[in-house]
């Protein structure tokens, strides 16, 4: 069975890092989100309707299969607070950054 990678935008918003995967097809039970080792793992399949025998195909371009995507983080984030929607083909992971520490001056006396 082969293996695709959905194609991803990747942004911040709101002090959020945003990951938004096109996996057309797919259904939401079917779609897998988890966050290890400083990277998210999006896997799943997308399952190909009852084939038809009576049908002729001169053309089958749309995929079905196995699918998986790692995309590295490139930000601290907190893991514990992600969150993960799907909608119309489209899965939207919004992970808050972690707060950054300011650098503090101390007066030496």
């Amino acid at each position: 069975m082969a293996t695709w990678n959905p194609r991803v935008d990747i942004y911040e918003k709101d002090n959020k890092l945003i990951i938004e995967a096109e996996i057309p097809g797919a259904k939401k039970e079917d779609v897998e989100v988890k966050i290890k080792d400083n990277a998210v793992v999006i896997r799943g399949e997308v399952k190909k309707e009852e084939e038809e025998k009576e049908k002729t195909y001169y053309r089958s371009e749309r995929f079905y299969g196995v699918f998986e995507r790692v995309i590295p983080l490139p930000v601290e984030v907190k893991t514990e607070e992600a969150k993960a929607t799907f909608e119309n083909g489209i899965l939207k992971v919004e992970i808050p950054k972690a707060v950054e520490e300011k650098e503090v001056k101390v007066e030496v006396k």
